[in-house]
């Protein structure tokens, strides 16, 4: 079964808006089986749109158009495909007294236009729209399927998951079997070494198919098949799951689409442990991402952001000579990286103080280079850890990335 998304507004094409409405409908169309080829995305124009709809329907099975169903003249996505298809528009009586209702219990006076909100093309069966006015359709027309949704988010994402994903496992996978995946989420290494490990298993992949997916800091392996039942498909994937852990030990942290920090706090909360941090460069962003984990205050107590060396000694006791002089490792430096998290550590009474110091940009620091990073990690009854990162990238990157690589050596420790 092939889909093909097509989002309709100029607004789109200008950059004014971003379109992640087909970043969701791919993401719950393939969560069904069904593979997207192609995304689109037109303005509003009749011709162009019509042309749209019929180069998608020579090449999918499954249309889904997002946008053009206000009440304005430029809204004319149902106009389009009623024509293509040769169908004509009726107002559908539920969506016109919705419309009503909406003005009548706001006492304003409704303008002719927005009875186009309510039109839906002949033979098709409206989704209503709980969130808005503007009323769906889902039509089968010669062995393809075509469903219209709202443009807004708010209005679409409702729509999609309580009207159009019913539709489609009725009218459009009645007779084909679910498809399953795991998510496999791995820190400390990049896409192309995890590729390289898992080469042959993505090269001769049949069922479970095996998909690699990137982003800053981590990497994702969904493993999918489609069987009867949950329970089949959880023996074969559970199998692939099995092979790819036994490659990547290291590296495999959870089985479920989860970041590196929830997992941290969960294996923390779960064994009693605690955390604080120093933090530097980053400004924070470490103690932001763990504190947006609900439950991490039963394992995160507090920290400091120490930008300036003058914070750095009187907050958490970096000695002087230490920052500053001649000689001095300065505050982008394996030692102070190390007092930074023992002392943090100390202070806040916990299992484990992590640190940061270095330089993220946009210019050099103590005549060091943009992207050179120490981070440590302070056990209570071990040795301190630090390490020296060489990081490429904007400001942000580089933040991120530091971050995402000292909560893996965090997930790594406390594992063992």
């Amino acid at each position: 079964m092939k889909a093909e998304i097509i989002a309709v507004g100029t607004e789109l094409l200008l950059g004014q808006i971003v379109n992640s409405n087909a970043q969701y409908l791919s993401q719950e169309l393939a969560a069904l089986g069904i593979d997207v080829y192609f995304q689109t995305v037109v303005g509003d124009n009749t011709n162009r749109l019509a042309q749209a709809v019929e180069a998608a329907t020579s090449r999918a099975d499954l249309l889904i158009f997002t946008g053009g169903l206000g009440p304005t003249q430029d809204d004319l996505t149902k106009d389009s495909l009623a024509s293509v298809l040769g169908r004509s528009l009726h107002i559908d009586p539920e969506a016109m007294e919705n419309v009503d209702r909406f003005f009548k219990d706001r006492g304003i006076p409704m303008t002719e236009n927005n009875r186009r909100q309510a039109l839906s093309i002949d033979g098709a069966t409206p989704l209503p729209n709980e969130t808005g006015l503007a009323v769906g359709n889902a039509i089968a027309d010669q062995g393809k399927f075509y469903i219209v949704l709202p443009g807004p988010p708010k209005e679409m994402k409702p729509m999609f998951e309580k009207q159009a994903k019913p539709w489609i496992l009725e009218h459009v996978l009645s007779g084909a079997m679910p498809l399953f995946s795991k998510m496999l989420k791995f820190a400390g290494i990049g896409e192309s070494a995890l590729e390289t490990k898992l080469l042959d298993l993505i090269k001769e992949q049949t069922d479970p198919t095996v998909a690699p997916y990137a982003k800053e800091g981590e990497v994702t392996i969904r493993i999918s098949t489609k069987a009867p039942n949950e329970q089949e498909a959880m023996e074969k994937l559970d199998v692939m799951e099995r092979e790819i852990a036994s490659r990547l030990p290291n590296h495999l942290y959870a089985n479920i689409d989860v970041p590196i920090e929830k997992t941290i706090v969960d294996l923390m909360a779960e064994r009693g442990l605690t955390l604080s941090a120093a933090e530097s460069c980053t400004g924070g962003l470490l103690m932001e991402m763990i504190t947006a984990v609900p439950g991490s205050s039963a394992v995160f107590t507090g920290g400091i952001v120490c930008y300036s060396n003058a914070m750095k000694e009187k907050l958490l006791n970096v000695p002087h000579e230490l920052l500053e002089g001649e000689n001095a490792p300065g505050a982008v430096s394996a030692e102070t990286a190390i007092v930074l998290a023992e002392e943090v550590r100390q202070i806040t009474d916990t299992d484990f103080g992590l640190s940061i110091t270095g330089v993220a940009g946009p210019s050099h620091s103590e005549r060091k280079p943009v992207g050179l990073v120490y981070i440590a990690l302070s056990r209570r009854d071990g040795e301190t850890s630090v390490y020296e990162l060489n990081l490429k990238g904007s400001r942000e990157i580089i933040r991120l990335r530091t971050v995402k690589t000292i909560l893996y050596h965090l997930w790594k420790e406390i594992k063992a």
